[in-house]
């Protein structure tokens, strides 16, 4: 049977760069089965899932709904249900956490404020372990099922405090999870691999090999961050920062990357100037390009072939000091 993560996996796509973007994870246990738009399709009551997406539009906010691994009974149950809040900013990461007997409160708080990594004390400081979330929906795609569901049930088995989670983006790079609290997303992963990460968030650092990227920040910064990180073989997870992300012109790219910067059916591809800091001072102005020229491949089981989006590095050049790149960040 040939599916999505297949497909991905044998044409080589590359990882980097294709995280779910969000600021800050609330995530609502809902026990149960998940429909393909799990907020409204699930045993979470359809008016709060809707009222839920467009309250945190816009706000930097992404909501998920999440379940501990195993059989999921096709019943109510009203028993108390988990929250997390999740902020995931370099040097401002933190979790909040609570128990509620229903969710329609939640839709009180300020996520403006949340989205931007104020909590003002809401809720009570999360201090277990790293928290794994692992895509498990097969009704948004068949491989989140197939790959995913194994892969959180073997963490549990294995001592992990594994969660399943509804949808993180990027079926095809299935089995795909998100570790908090510095939001960084991996994909085809095994379990070895995430107890690796969860080991290294213990200690204030990440894995790098089959990382994704940081959800705090777009993707090309987050293409820009493991660039840098595998450059200088960093781990630290804050020792990194984005200072910004702006769109490039083409004619103001150097002759060399012009030249990279080839021309397609549609035109030029997108290109993006990221500066990126060091905690020590260092900084570089990293060059990258949204690249359509691979294989046709499909994005999700049973989605036409289309040649897949992917963030590739044109240039990684060092820059004096933080100062200076703040104030050379722009070319656009």
């Amino acid at each position: 049977m040939s599916t999505c993560a297949t497909a991905s996996l044998e044409s080589a796509e590359p990882l980097a760069g294709t995280a779910a973007t969000a600021l800050t994870w609330l995530l609502i246990e809902q026990p149960g089965p998940w429909g393909a738009k799990a907020l409204t399709d699930s045993h979470l009551d359809p008016d709060v899932g809707r009222a839920l997406e467009a309250t945190a539009e816009g706000t930097g906010i992404r909501i998920a709904l999440i379940r501990r691994p195993g059989r999921h009974a096709d019943c109510h149950d009203a028993s108390p249900r988990r929250m997390f809040l999740a902020h995931t900013a370099p040097g401002r990461s933190w979790i909040r956490t609570t128990t509620v007997t229903g969710p329609r409160a939640i839709l009180g708080l300020n996520f403006t404020a949340l989205g931007a990594g104020e909590h003002g004390g809401l809720w009570e400081p999360y201090t277990g372990e790293p928290l794994v979330l692992v895509c498990t929906n097969g009704k948004r795609d068949r491989c989140c099922a197939l790959l995913g569901r194994p892969l959180a049930a073997a963490l549990a088995a294995g001592g992990v405090g594994a969660w399943e989670v509804t949808h993180i983006g990027g079926h095809r790079f299935s089995p795909t999870l998100f570790v908090l609290p510095y939001g960084y997303a991996y994909g085809r992963a095994s379990a070895p691999l995430v107890k690796h990460a969860v080991e290294s968030a213990r200690h204030g650092r990440i894995a790098l090999n089959h990382c994704r990227g940081r959800s705090a920040w777009d993707r090309p910064a987050q293409a820009a961050d493991l660039a840098v990180r595998q450059l200088i073989r960093e781990d630290r997870a804050d020792a990194l920062d984005v200072v910004r992300t702006d769109a490039v012109r083409p004619e103001l790219l150097p002759a060399d990357h012009r030249a990279l910067h080839s021309r397609t059916p549609a035109g030029t591809f997108p290109t993006w100037a990221v500066i990126m800091t060091h905690t020590d001072g260092r900084a570089w102005r990293v060059i990258v390009q949204e690249r359509t020229d691979g294989a046709p491949a499909p994005a999700s089981c049973g989605a036409p072939l289309g040649p897949p989006a992917r963030m590739a590095i044109s240039s990684i050049t060092a820059i004096a000091d933080a100062t200076r790149a703040r104030a050379t960040a722009s070319c656009s």
